[in-house]
Order: C-alpha cells, then sequence, then structure tokens
C-alpha cells in the first residue's frame, strides 16, 4: 500500500509529505521545495497508533539550517564602494551572481561597484539556485527628530531628541549643534539636561553606514520652547504660494 499526502503550507504548495508502505513502515519523507531561512527549525517525526490518545515522537529529531546570501560591503576609495555576495554554504569558486538595484536586474558578475552615499537598495542573487535574493542593502534615508517634552519648556528643564532613520546595515547615530566641528553626542537618543541659553541654537542628527550617510533637517531650540511654531509657519507659506495661484485662477475664470 502507498499513501501520498501533500500538505499546504502558508504561501503555496511547498511541504510534501510521503509515506510508503504503512503497514511495513518502510519510512516517511519530508520533501521540502523553495527551503527557506524560516525553514530553519529541529524536525522531529511522530506517528499516532489506533488507540486513542497514543502517539510516539522520535527525539532527538533532524536539525535543518538555511543560511541565506549576504551582501558584504567594502570601501575601494573615497567615492566607489565594492558590493559581494556572501554565503556561509560552499559555493562554486567562480559563482555568477545577479545584481538588482531596487529590485530590478543590473548585470552579473562577482561583484558590483556602487556610488558611495548612494540610497539605492541593492541585492544579489546566486544564479542557477531556487532561494531567494539576498536582503537588500542602502544607505541611510533621510533621518527624522522628535522631541520630548514637545510643549514648552523653562529654563533648568531637560529635553530629548530621538533621531531615526531607515537603513541596511542598520545605522549609527552622531549629533551635532550647527556652526561647531566637534560632536555634541553619539547614539540614537541624545538628552540635554538642565537646559540654559548656552543650550539654544539648530541641532541636527548624522545618520551613518557603509553605504553612505545622511543628515536630519535643523531643529530649532531656544531657552523658552521647542520652537514648533516657526516650522508651522514655513510649512503653510509653501502651502500658501502653492495655492493661491490656483485660487487666483479659479476666481478670474469665475468673474469672466
Amino acid at each position: 500500500m502507498c499513501c501520498v499526502t501533500v500538505i499546504q503550507s502558508q504561501d503555496g504548495w511547498r511541504v510534501n509529505y510521503h509515506q510508503t508502505d504503512v503497514c511495513a513502515a518502510k519510512g516517511s519523507t519530508v520533501f521540502i521545495i523553495y527551503v527557506r531561512e524560516s525553514d530553519s527549525a529541529e524536525y522531529k517525526f511522530r506517528f499516532m497508533t489506533n488507540k486513542p490518545g497514543e502517539k510516539y515522537t522520535g527525539s532527538p529529531g533532524v536539525t535543518l539550517n538555511v543560511t541565506g546570501l549576504q551582501v558584504q560591503v567594502r570601501r575601494s576609495d573615497s567615492t566607489w564602494l565594492e558590493l559581494t555576495c556572501h554565503s556561509s554554504c560552499v559555493l562554486p569558486d567562480r559563482a555568477d551572481y545577479d545584481w538588482y538595484k531596487n529590485g530590478r536586474y543590473i548585470e552579473t558578475g562577482s561583484s558590483l561597484l556602487v556610488s558611495s552615499g548612494s540610497t539605492d537598495r541593492y541585492s544579489c542573487y546566486f544564479r542557477g539556485s531556487s532561494g531567494q535574493r539576498s536582503p537588500a542593502v542602502y544607505g541611510p534615508q533621510r533621518p527624522s527628530v522628535s522631541v520630548s517634552p514637545s510643549a514648552e519648556m523653562l529654563e533648568g528643564d531637560s529635553v530629548t531628541l530621538t533621531c531615526s532613520t531607515d537603513a541596511n546595515p542598520a545605522a549609527s547615530y552622531t549629533w551635532y549643534k550647527e556652526h561647531e566641528d566637534s560632536p555634541r553626542a553619539s547614539g540614537q537618543i541624545f538628552t540635554i539636561t538642565d537646559f540654559t541659553a548656552e543650550h539654544s541654537g539648530n541641532y541636527y542628527c548624522e545618520a551613518q553606514n557603509e553605504m553612505g550617510r545622511s543628515n536630519s533637517t535643523l531643529l530649532l531650540i531656544t531657552e523658552s520652547a521647542v520652537d514648533r511654531t516657526t516650522r508651522i509657519i514655513h510649512i503653510t507659506r509653501w502651502t500658501l504660494v502653492f495655492v493661491n495661484p490656483i485660487l487666483l485662477l479659479v476666481f478670474c475664470l469665475w468673474t469672466r
């Protein structure tokens, strides 16, 4: 007797369970196609008899380790970066990799030269395999800064600035005050304690990884408050510059 059963996974029919000659108990096999890193786990065989509640599990099980491709970044000079595709698996010495930029194929080769500071997303794929592309590497997007507290603060209070960005590899952060060469702090969070007039000024954070660096917009802080009003006026002013010509055109057409 031969019994074949197919188990549907969440993303399609990737797992096949095949059992041959149940009575003779000759064996059972599981086939996993399009193996992914998420398939890494310890797999155990369990069978149940026709007696209620009677089941047996083989232990220890079989451990499956799936490693994906990773893009390594090496600085070639001040302008160019060399990207290489790396895997912990044993691959041919002259392996060919397909390179992708923002999800689109660009070329095939063992490595790829890209300009430093690019925010484009680069990934690689081992040609001839059925696996997936590597996670993309890219420089920091423009960082954003949040402030706490966001309302007015008095002299002697503390203010905390938090910088965040999207980058891979993960970015490191450095804080600067405008017109100063030396950094004020490092790390994603910058806290100014016992705020005084000397702390007043424009602050910004710099996010950096192996692919490049990017600065946030300036954040003005005074001795009495985080200057939110200035930012609102700027946004309103640009909106009015854009809207007024449209309103003027509509008014002219209406009057005609």
